[in-house]
């Protein structure tokens, strides 16, 4: 069984590559790879097999794999704790190495006919915060800033001046996030808790999913997504909210430490898009949009999702 760990996945991550490395862990482990589909290409591709009800998600380089160790020991505990949420299997090796990827192998979610709404992101948030994290499994603090200063320093086509700005502001956050005090104890978080990271079964179950940025931090910080998300940009009707706020018990926006929060993710969701600009002009024009806001903090944010 193929079971390298060493960095020899220097060739570059495509999704012909990905195929391949797919076709292999499913002989590895047992399954028929004939018929799979490509769903999702990004930091990591996700096949659909047609033989199994069986997802195959194998991670773009062998960098991920604490993090992709890290997603497995989530998923079994909250099974244990009978969270609906993303299952690996039980039975396969998880992670398996091919090549130096990381691959695991998840249970099938067959979706229903809605989406998940905001009060049922605040329940599943509820929930989850209210859980107590067990011995061996191992998780981080939050990555407040994540990849932002690599993507400043590394993206092309933006004005100088921009990233200057940018590294400055990223300064500025970082001292004002030392100064904060928050009110909740650490615990599990998300990380990335929004209504996209939910799916809603066929037996009307709703079941987290994506556990990339899983951490054992203050429950703030998946709070602050739908509360900037609300507050700066109106992506949700006051009703949306208002379910979201009724089911979770709380309204970050009335934490004095909100602001700097909604300030951090405004950055993130500027930077995170910031280099993807020379994918089309509409998200180059975003990003124009976006930084031109920051530049001013009592400027409307008038942004679309991307």
């Amino acid at each position: 069984m193929p079971s390298r760990e060493g960095p020899e996945a220097e060739e570059e991550f495509t999704s012909a590559r990905a195929e391949e490395l797919m076709a292999a862990a499913c002989r590895a482990a047992g399954f028929s790879s004939d018929g799979a589909t490509l769903i999702r290409f990004g930091e990591n591709a996700l096949f659909r097999l047609a033989a199994h009800r069986v997802i195959v998600r194998i991670a773009r380089s062998a960098e991920y794999l604490p993090s992709v160790r890290g997603e497995v020991a989530v998923s079994r505990w909250l099974a244990q704790e009978g969270l609906p949420a993303a299952r690996v299997l039980d039975d396969v090796q998880q992670p398996m190495i091919i090549d130096g990827y990381p691959v695991t192998f998840w249970h099938l979610i067959e979706e229903g006919s809605r989406h998940a709404t905001y009060g049922e992101l605040g329940k599943v948030l509820r929930d989850l915060h209210a859980l107590v994290v067990p011995d061996g499994v191992d998780l981080p603090p939050y990555s407040v800033f994540d990849r932002s200063d690599l993507r400043i320093e590394s993206v092309t086509g933006i004005p100088e001046d921009d990233r200057e700005f940018l590294r400055k502001r990223g300064t500025e956050l970082a001292d004002r996030l030392a100064d904060l005090r928050f009110e909740s104890a650490r615990g599990p978080v998300h990380g990335d808790a929004h209504v996209q990271n939910l799916m809603v079964d066929r037996r009307g179950r709703v079941i987290l999913i994506d556990f990339e940025n899983f951490c054992f931090d203050h429950p703030e910080w998946d709070l602050m997504v739908t509360a900037t998300e609300h507050d700066s940009l109106g992506w949700q009707t006051a009703k949306q909210y208002a379910d979201f706020v009724d089911a979770y018990g709380r309204d970050l926006r009335d934490w004095p430490g909100f602001s700097t929060l909604r300030a951090i993710q405004e950055f993130k969701m500027t930077t995170w898009l910031m280099q993807n600009i020379a994918e089309s002009p509409e998200i180059a024009q975003e990003y124009a949009r976006r930084i031109a806001s920051l530049r001013d903090d009592d400027a409307p944010r008038d942004w679309h999702p991307g």
